[in-house]
């Protein structure tokens, strides 16, 4: 009897499905689906309901292996869960990007003696003003890799006061630097919620469709784990979707090339050395967030194709690191002639059908688009009193409950209207560039040309990042690379490897690229669908 495997790549644009014959490795079908945040069982079930085609018994399906950038994703955006870091030992104060950064006396030497006691008392009084403002907590002890006893304690006490998620940095990281290893522990406490629902949401897909297999999970370290070993270690999830699209990249090559997968969201880029993925055991680097989780050499950073267009006054065309749905994605959308504006309302706020009427009901913003639908920021600020940095915080705390949709013109919308892409209501995208062009004084074509300019800078910007980190550590090329050119001098590089290109819009943007940098681009078969053909490869592997 043929058999089957299932590789499924989950974006924050995308949802990828591939169906493998398990003997031949072959692609027998595949699926694109629009990734449903709110829910993301519904996006994961119409991918694998279009792989089961009537010749296909869900019987047949051996295995299903998953890869996901929303770990990434959730990272480069700034989103995620709200994360209270307590530090134990007499260290150099650092600051993570988390709710607070609190420091107490404790930890132990490195024979694992008590340095000095537990300021159990300190702790005791923190938690009753920080409950309300986080939604899990990481715990670092100096030395706990020796003796984790105070993180242990600390926990505990955590746990008596407030019972949220508690993480312990000597559960995640076996290494001695305390930056990493509370970036590491703060990683696990941020992402969790994110990977539990998504976990989730694989598993009731599959009830959906009949699916009764072993679950892979592909970890940023090119390896697979099963689901359930996965629960409770979501940072290792994070480098996930660049782990497969490094095994992708690498199939029948023995070469040394760039593998370059421009997505919704994000660009990851990552390295095959003579055919293999390069593997980074002291830990992966994600935007401010230096970490103990090995994974594939990679890097990440926010722009692809629904990156937000942001027009400024003097004329400059750039991508905001937040992915926005494009305007030619979005149904219903009322006509950007009525509520888009460079400068007060450059995005429109959707209600998510389905929500509870409780929770409606608690929030001004909410009960607002509920009763009124689609509002801009301007009208939100006005109707709720809502305005200005609280305003923008209640919105990004929104959008990481997946209780608002945000939707804005971006490069997605730009192709659209250059007649490059038609996959989405190609009016919406004109009648948003009309506003955007007139407000800035320029053609439509120009403008449209333009953002396709900006997001091709961008992703040419992370690719020399990734690869200048060997010559210059420690972002020290970062201020280089983004005045290559200016008023006074222009700085061009050339590229003595050959580009790998991976995803829906890379054959977009790359071929310019590539250009620029002297050398070529291939585009694999299947390649818009790449990561999850990668996935299964790594799980039919193991």
């Amino acid at each position: 009897m043929t058999t089957y495997c299932i590789g499924i790549d989950t974006g924050g644009t995308y949802t990828d499905a591939v169906l493998i014959d398990t003997r031949s490795r072959q692609v027998i079908a595949w699926q694109k689906e629009r990734t449903t945040p709110h829910d993301l069982s519904l996006g994961v079930g119409r991918a694998l309901s279009g792989l089961l085609s009537p010749s296909v018994s869900p019987r047949e399906v051996t295995g299903l292996a998953v890869s996901t950038t929303l770990a990434t994703n959730s990272v480069v955006e700034g989103r995620g869960a709200r994360v209270g870091l307590f530090v134990l030992g007499n260290v150099r104060h650092f600051k993570l990007p988390v709710v607070a950064n609190i420091f107490l006396k404790g930890g132990h030497t490195i024979i694992g003696e008590e340095d000095e006691p537990l300021d159990i008392e300190g702790l005791v009084d923190t938690l009753p003003r920080l409950a309300s403002e986080v939604d899990s907590y990481a715990v670092c002890g100096a030395m706990s890799i020796k003796n984790p006893a105070h993180e242990l304690v600390a926990r505990e006490a955590i746990r008596l006061i407030d019972p949220k998620p508690v993480f312990c940095s000597h559960q995640v990281s076996g290494h001695p630097g305390m930056l990493e290893r509370s970036a590491t522990a703060c990683l696990h406490a941020k992402l969790m919620p994110l990977m539990t629902d998504f976990l989730a949401a694989i598993q009731r897909s599959m009830l959906t469709v009949g699916l009764d297999c072993p679950v892979t999970i592909i970890c940023g370290n090119g390896r697979g784990e099963s689901l359930d070993r996965i629960a409770d270690q979501a940072a290792v999830t994070m480098a996930s979707g660049p782990a497969a699209t490094a095994r992708f990249g690498a199939s029948d090559r023995t070469d040394t090339a760039l593998v370059v997968d421009v997505g919704g969201t994000t660009t990851d880029v990552c390295l095959i050395r003579e055919g293999k993925p390069v593997l980074n055991r002291e830990g992966c680097t994600i935007g401010e967030w230096r970490t103990h989780v090995e994974a594939v050499d990679m890097y990440t950073a926010g722009a692809g194709g629904d990156s937000h267009v942001v027009c400024h006054r003097d004329g400059r065309i750039t991508l905001h690191t937040t992915r926005v749905q494009p305007l030619a994605m979005t149904p219903d959308l009322p006509d950007p002639g009525r509520w888009l504006r460079r400068d007060t309302d450059p995005y429109l706020v959707l209600p998510v059908p389905g929500l509870d009427p409780d929770l409606i009901r608690r929030d001004a913003l909410l009960r607002h688009l509920a009763d009124h639908g689609p509002t801009s920021p301007s009208d939100l600020a006005a109707h709720t009193g809502v305005g200005g940095i609280h305003l923008e915080k209640q919105m990004e705390r929104l959008l990481f409950l997946q209780q608002v949709v945000v939707t804005g013109f971006t490069p997605t919308d730009a192709l659209h209207v250059l007649g490059l892409l038609r996959i989405g209501d190609d009016a919406a995208s004109r009648s948003g560039a009309t506003i955007l062009a007139d407000q800035m004084g320029l053609p439509v074509d120009t403008l449209c040309e333009r953002v396709i300019s900006a997001t091709e800078a961008a992703i040419e910007t992370i690719m020399l990042t990734y690869l200048a980190r060997s010559i210059w550590p420690d972002g020290q090329s970062a201020p280089f690379l983004n005045r290559r050119d200016n008023d006074l001098f222009a700085v061009h590089f050339t590229l003595k490897l050959p580009i790998i290109g991976i995803g829906a819009a890379a054959s977009f943007f790359l071929p310019a690229i590539a250009r620029r940098l002297g050398t070529t681009v291939a585009f694999p078969d299947r390649y818009e669908v790449g990561n999850a053909i990668g996935a299964a490869l790594i799980a039919s592997e193991a």
